[in-house]
């Protein structure tokens, strides 16, 4: 994989409804507007905004980060695109993105995944999708053997996709995240990736 700009490879995975790929800094229009018409309703589920967390300035440093964190294997962030039925790229909308990040390696073999949808794009199939080719990635890209997931008791859709997905839910964590200034407590989740003959 050729790296293609701040540490991240030029690749795409396509899907039934979405493609996933490396965040862009040609994609700050698309994100900043996303995030901020769909701001109430991603502060619950997220850390606390920063006043610059919408910058230009933030949002080149979170890909400097990102893009260091690929190179490095400890994460790998995608954007997750509608798929249109034009254009070169294939790409529509954006509609989230999706997160490995925390990899560990030697006798683990395991990272956590985390995501975000925009408001217009929740609860219509995109997110599973994603996920889907996000873990797949996890198995045959960088050999993973499990991927773990949280969320929030009262975040029902959060559950229902990930048990939708084939995770487990495996145990509780007292005041585990500090979501939106709270420290909330969190429903722990597993998957078996690496494996073969595993759904």
């Amino acid at each position: 994989m050729s790296l293609f700009g701040l540490g991240f490879p030029d690749l795409q995975r396509r899907g039934n409804r979405v493609l996933i790929r490396p965040p862009r800094l040609t994609d700050f229009a698309r994100w900043a507007e996303l995030r901020t018409a769909s701001r109430a309703f991603l502060e619950p589920w997220e850390p606390t905004w920063g006043e610059d967390g919408l910058s230009r300035q933030r949002f080149r440093a979170r890909l400097t980060e990102q893009g260091q964190a690929w190179r490095d294997d400890r994460g790998y962030a995608f954007f997750i695109f509608a798929l249109a039925d034009h254009g070169p790229t294939g790409e529509g909308a954006l509609v989230g993105g999706i997160t490995l990040s925390s990899v560990r390696r030697g006798v683990a073999q395991m990272a956590s995944v985390g995501y975000w949808t925009g408001e217009p794009f929740a609860r219509k199939g995109y997110m599973r999708d994603a996920l889907r080719l996000v873990l797949e990635f996890a198995a045959k890209d960088i050999d993973l053997h499990r991927v773990e997931a949280a969320c929030l008791p009262r975040n029902l859709p959060s559950r229902e996709l990930l048990l939708t997905s084939g995770f487990t839910e495996e145990g509780f964590a007292e005041r585990y995240l500090k979501i939106n200034g709270v420290w909330e407590d969190h429903c722990l989740f597993g998957k078996i990736v690496g494996e073969p003959n595993i759904p």
